[in-house]
């Protein structure tokens, strides 16, 4: 894990008065003044009736140490008016409660708990000063290790690979309508040169995205986000966001231009290959061109017709004597529930799907048809045909040549279990409405009564798709 700080901010006072330091809160009350900066605030909801649980607070003090707040429903109207994100206050009279279990959002074993004779001001001038923020960054590796353990929210940053289904080599449109009505959006997020992760932003995580996206002038490339859930389905790793979300992007804070600024100097990692899995459905399979390709025996990599013999077009082989193989090298159409594409299925993955090799499939046609002469193209094998209707868990690969030029489509590198279904709220986000039902302990245990708070093939691939008709496909836009 890593922790980053994002800067301070310096103002300075002749005020001598006496502070306890954040390292120093214990549980039960305290009298004393405490010194802080708000970071952020969110409200903690009941994840199943929607009620108010409470208002939850993430504070700073001068020695950089984190401290999770809490203020119960009867109470934030007193204080609320008076408090701005970014903002130094000074604290006197709390409860120190103990820092729930799960979903924690801070290290600290205690939450400062505002009780009934809590008083907060505002100090314009403090004689020390105190970090803007304090991010605690996590890996790809992290994230796995503690998947679906309900522990703490860690922060991630990385760059986004695809938005909404949609790559950014061209800005993504995003539909509000749709997001509204989906009431998510999920983004692929690689973190430097790990693995692509998938990202689902719900509810107001989402509509908050979409509004800071498309209020960019140039389409942001770099993405942090706050207390993230990970939890896993289908073997799959995914990011789930709680209602302690905060987003920054590009040149928002530091980490994010940091970032950004590694990114730039290490153009290979923001270009490589991106591998995603989405399920789709098969609805037909595109005639009008070959199925198949015939490739090289050695590399697999397309083989063209020589005066005597079969040359190999790769420049790393070069056979001028190669034997030929028919590989799969078919266009698909699928679609899922909110888009249609093409898809151009590459060697294994086409054996995968049907169950049978290109050259059996050729093979076989030519020995039902004697008459035919070696250069007769065959026409789409039943095996192809009849996946039509079918739906299946993909794996497809992305570069920026899938959407350069006249390219629309991309490729199919395997066919994967359909195990589990497309994730729904129930499954990723019954945990979003709340930071945890656990938040209501840590403020009815105050000192008063409760008041309740609730590869070579590809170069092929490359060819074929950019013979591909540019209005016909669209971006996909799979789901898993």
């Amino acid at each position: 894990m890593a922790m980053k700080r994002n800067g301070k901010s310096h103002v300075s006072s002749d005020s001598d008065e006496k502070v306890m330091f954040f390292k120093d809160v214990s549980l039960g009350p305290h009298e004393t003044q405490l010194r802080f900066r708000l970071i952020h605030f969110w409200e903690a909801r009941n994840p199943v009736k929607k009620t108010l649980i409470g208002l939850e607070i993430l504070l700073i003090d001068e020695q950089g140490t984190v401290i999770q707040g809490f203020i119960s429903p009867g109470r934030i109207k007193k204080y609320l008016p008076e408090m701005k994100r970014g903002s130094v206050y000074k604290f006197i009279n709390f409860y120190g409660s103990k820092n729930k279990p799960v979903y924690r959002v801070a290290d600290h074993v205690a939450t400062v708990s505002f009780t009934w004779n809590s008083e907060m001001s505002v100090l314009h001038e403090i004689p020390i000063s105190i970090d803007e923020d304090r991010f605690r960054f996590h890996s790809y590796e992290d994230f796995e290790a503690n998947c679906d353990l309900k522990g703490n929210l860690y922060d991630v940053v990385g760059h986004m690979k695809l938005v909404d289904g949609q790559t950014l080599i061209e800005r993504p449109k995003l539909d509000d309508v749709k997001i509204a009505t989906t009431r998510h959006i999920l983004i692929h997020l690689q973190s430097h040169d790990g693995p692509v992760m998938k990202l689902y932003l719900w509810d107001q995580a989402a509509t908050e995205f979409s509004k800071k996206f498309n209020s960019c002038e140039n389409t942001p490339t770099v993405l942090l986000v706050t207390t993230v859930n990970p939890k896993r389905f289908g073997g799959t790793l995914a990011l789930a966001s709680m209602s302690s979300i905060w987003i920054f992007m590009d040149n928002d804070v530091q980490p994010t231009m940091d970032y950004l600024a590694w990114l730039g100097s290490n153009p290979e990692i923001a270009n490589q290959d991106a591998f995603f899995e989405c399920t789709a459905t098969i609805d037909d399979v595109v005639h009008g061109s070959s199925w198949y390709y015939v490739a090289c025996s050695e590399c697999h990599s397309k083989a063209t017709k020589g005066t005597n013999s079969l040359i190999c077009t790769n420049a790393r082989c070069a056979k001028v004597n190669t034997t030929g193989i028919a590989q799969y090298r078919a266009k698909i159409s699928v679609y899922d529930n909110s888009e249609q594409a093409f898809f151009v299925l590459l060697g294994d993955a086409g054996h995968e799907l049907t169950g049978r090799h290109a050259s059996e499939l050729v093979s076989s046609y030519f020995e039902a048809n004697k008459s035919e002469g070696a250069d007769h193209e065959v026409p789409v094998p039943e095996a192809l045909i009849s996946t039509i209707g079918q739906t299946h868990k993909l794996c497809v690969k992305v570069t920026d040549h899938n959407f350069s030029g006249n390219t629309r489509a991309i490729t199919v590198t395997k066919i994967l279990p359909l195990d589990t279904p497309p994730p729904t709220e129930a499954s990723v986000g019954n945990d979003i409405g709340a930071t945890s039902e656990e938040a209501k302990q840590s403020g009815n245990d105050v000192c008063e009564p409760p008041t309740g708070r609730g590869d070579p093939a590809d170069e092929e691939s490359k060819r074929t798709c950019s013979s591909a008709d540019p209005g016909a496909a669209k971006r996909p836009r799979c789901e898993n």
